[in-house]
């Protein structure tokens, strides 16, 4: 074989990037290396997800969708091309976002990761006394016993055989494995002196004059006209808890339910936090949840919990830390499961090294955040055998402590040097420093950016002059001098989740800074101790509550003016400025897309032929308001829009007071008509912020703010953060940034670990004595960082 020349295969070495549009991106040309890690920086805003997902993620999953049949993708929606000139050297993209996991009551840690299902057979192999099938042991699946005559065909004849069919599931019957167990209140559901024709059912969605009548009527169990109070005992009991049953009502076949076992059905199945914020408020109104009595919230039906290897149950193995779980497996010695055994201590170990070891397998998946649920989809991918395959990353050190980067690091290290092409989307210099190849995009965000500023070497950067490059050795120092505290807010005894009895003093009128490695009971001493009580304004990361209508102009009532002034201008009537009202397009009903739900799969969005995305029907854009159409505003980033509603034609104080709180918490570079659902967690709690600023409130709370924050952009959420501090507000951060540990008045550091090995205090006091005493973990990296 000859060596010497270069086989023609190996040509082909990098992605190549020709003109490449989308959002905000100004026809970029880019060449990424392949089997290398590159890292992708700039502000936010400045085009990282546009050009790493909008565009080579996108593109990679649209053609891979094109390899299956015309059959097949007949039933798939049809993905637009990325808006790019040429994109050559693509492999096969796998996403790993920080999208919260599915919040379904029935998913959790253990069923995420596929963990559950290598236990299930574990103890359907070892348990004793055995119980079954992994069927058995699994809490989606309910046992089922059936009896019957069936035929067999013999020789010339057949014969009646009477046969009985059983499949053993774990799942608790009482719960339906889900662990817990609703009650409900009935006065929240009917008015028990009126009829059902007079509107009794108080239940969103119910009229007097709806189907609901109708059905009654049609069903006969009991009167529509009489008060619900003068049921006889059958009659409430037909109305309350009939099973469902077909009836015809005007020759259409329709189904009659109990009430409340069409509110079980509908509302109380589903996790509360995907409801609608009405029927949400219902449900908290009307419903209380405990744990079933019968499995003791762990899901699971007595017989899979009577089965044990070695003295523990599956129930007993899914509520272990997953760090202890790992060492109960790696003792278990059985030659007859050991590749089974093996498999499974390599994910848990996965789970361990990648800073999960404090979850635990019947943890629900929708309650994880959104760096952990990042990580956790991370568990599935480092165990595969898959090479040359291309991993796209946002933001992975999202919600870890500096200890807990490093191992991170390591793993996407991992990931490189398997094969695989490693794309990060990143903030953090001690990631950033990892990479064998840097693409900076900006300068700017928004229509400022869009440009590769730079692409090169880590020592390149540093040289180059960009933003990125001059912040990149940026380190806060110490205080010399910190605010004295106006009083404190006691919490003695706090006990939720790991917390080990926590007694502490958090000053008021000053900035204190919660930190810790990731589980060490930061937020369940903080959202658990703190954050109900009166006064407090809490702003977390979790989703903001709305669906892809919602954005920041309807979240923040921007809309509301500037739909009173276009109307005022126009003489027509509010509501036509309103996509989500009388001036929506009539195809996509105001949303700008066509969403297609595929299931179990993730859903897709595809671009409304009729309107073009813009959301309104074609009559409304022609009133204009300041030179442009409602389209056009929404259209504008937040500090475009504040300049254009600060004097002139379009002069609107209402809108410019709202946009001047968006601009103080970093968010000038999103547009007023951006889906809430697509902001990072960082940017929703920002947004919420500025909603909350003029809030009252005494003591504000804020979990990990400098999520999705640019290194030059954390300098303004301090300045924001003293404002609020300055102005009489006592201000209480969860946060790993080291800048704003430096920053602080006071800092309360938990651990010493994660899970059962945290649950304490380890320091409180001032930034320049954690610094001086170096005896945690966060001591030691917050002294390396300001160069101690």
């Amino acid at each position: 074989m000859d060596t010497g020349t270069e086989h023609v295969a190996d040509r082909h070495e990098v992605i190549r990037v020709r003109g490449a549009r989308e959002n905000n991106l100004t026809g970029i040309d880019l060449e990424i290396p392949k089997r290398r890690l590159t890292v992708f920086t700039g502000v936010s805003g400045s085009g990282k997800s546009s050009l790493v997902f909008d565009t080579i993620a996108a593109e990679s999953q649209r053609m891979i969708n094109e390899t299956y049949s015309a059959f097949l993708q007949g039933f798939m929606p049809t993905l637009a091309r990325p808006d790019v000139d040429l994109l050559e050297g693509l492999t096969t993209a796998i996403i790993v976002d920080q999208a919260r996991m599915g919040a379904d009551p029935r998913s959790t840690v253990g069923t995420a990761t596929d963990v559950n299902a290598m236990l299930r057979i574990l103890f359907s192999r070892l348990g004793d006394p055995h119980v079954g099938s992994p069927n058995a042991y699994s809490f989606n699946v309910p046992s089922v016993t059936g009896s019957g005559a069936i035929t067999v065909d013999r020789g010339e004849g057949s014969k009646a055989v009477k046969k009985t069919y059983t499949v053993t599931g774990g799942m608790c019957p009482r719960c339906e494995g889900r662990g817990a167990i609703s009650d409900v209140d009935r006065t929240q559901l009917y008015d028990d002196s009126k009829s059902i024709a007079e509107g009794a059912i108080t239940v969103p969605g119910y009229t007097a004059d709806g189907w609901m009548l109708r059905i009654v009527k049609s069903a006969g169990f009991f009167s529509a006209d009489t008060p619900i109070r003068d049921f006889t005992p059958k009659q409430l009991d037909a109305f309350l808890y009939h099973e469902p049953v077909k009836v015809k009502v005007e020759n259409v076949n329709l189904t009659f339910e109990g009430l409340i076992v069409k509110v079980q059905r509908s509302f109380l199945s589903r996790d509360i936090e995907s409801l609608q914020p009405h029927v949400r408020a219902f449900v908290e109104r009307a419903a209380t949840f405990t744990a079933c009595p019968d499995c003791e919230g762990t899901r699971l039906s007595a017989p899979a919990r009577s089965s044990r290897i070695r003295g523990i149950s599956i129930a007993d193995a899914c509520a272990m830390q997953i760090s202890d779980l790992a060492g109960w497996i790696a003792d278990l010695d059985e030659p007859s499961v050991a590749p089974l055994l093996e498999g499974l201590a390599r994910t848990l170990d996965s789970f361990v090294g990648i800073g999960l070891g404090y979850l635990s397998l019947d943890r629900p998946s929708g309650t994880l955040s959104g760096g952990e649920a990042q990580r956790v989809k991370l568990v599935r991918h480092l165990g595969s055998s898959l090479t040359d395959v291309t991993y796209v990353f946002d933001e992975p050190t999202a919600g870890l402590h500096p200890h807990d980067i490093e191992r991170m690091n390591v793993l996407l290290r991992r990931l490189r040097d398997k094969g695989n092409t490693v794309l990060v989307v990143e903030h953090k210099p001690e990631t950033i420093a990892i990479a064998d190849h840097v693409v900076d995009l900006g300068p700017g965000a928004g229509t400022a950016g869009g440009t590769v500023c730079f692409e090169g070497t880590l020592e390149g950067l540093r040289a180059s002059g960009t933003l990125t490059g001059r912040h990149l050795d940026d380190r806060a120092s110490v205080k010399d001098a910190v605010r004295d505290s106006t009083g404190v807010l006691e919490v003695r005894g706090a006990v939720s989740h790991n917390l080990k009895g926590v007694d502490v003093d958090v000053p008021l009128g000053v900035l204190v800074v919660v930190t810790g490695v990731a589980g060490s009971g930061k937020s369940s001493l903080v959202h658990g101790s703190i954050s109900k009580r009166e006064g407090v304004v809490a702003i977390d990361q979790s989703p903001i509550k709305g669906s892809r209508r919602s954005n920041p102009a309807t979240y923040t009532g921007l809309l509301e003016p500037i739909r009173k002034a276009f109307a005022k201008a126009n003489g027509v009537k509010p509501a036509l400025f309103s996509a989500n009202s009388e001036g929506a397009c009539p195809v996509c009903n105001g949303a700008g897309v066509i969403y297609t739900d595929l299931g179990m799969m993730a859903g897709v969005t595809s671009v409304c032929e009729e309107c073009d995305g813009k959301r309104f029907q074609a009559v409304v854009l022609e009133y204009t308001f300041g030179g442009k159409n409602i389209s056009e505003v929404l259209e504008m980033p937040v500090s475009e829009a504040g300049a254009f509603f600060a004097s002139g034609d379009a002069r609107l104080p209402a809108a410019h007071a709202i946009l001047t709180r968006l601009m103080d918490v970093g968010l000038g570079y999103v547009s007023l008509g951006q889906p809430l659902t697509t902001l990072s967690g960082g940017e929703r709690q920002r947004l919420k912020l500025a909603s909350h600023m003029g809030a009252p409130g005494d003591v504000y709370v804020l979990d990990e703010p400098t999520t999705g924050l640019h290194l030059a952009d954390v300098a303004q959420l301090l300045g924001l953060l003293d404002r609020l501090v300055d102005s009489g507000k006592s201000v209480v951060v969860i946060e790993h940034h080291q800048a704003v540990m430096a920053h602080a008045d006071w800092i309360i550091d938990l651990g010493p670990g994660a899970g059962h090995d945290g649950g304490s205090i380890v320091f409180e006091g001032t930034p320049a004595e954690l610094v001086a005493a170096r005896t945690t973990l966060t001591a030691q990296h917050l002294a390396a960082y300001v160069g101690a």
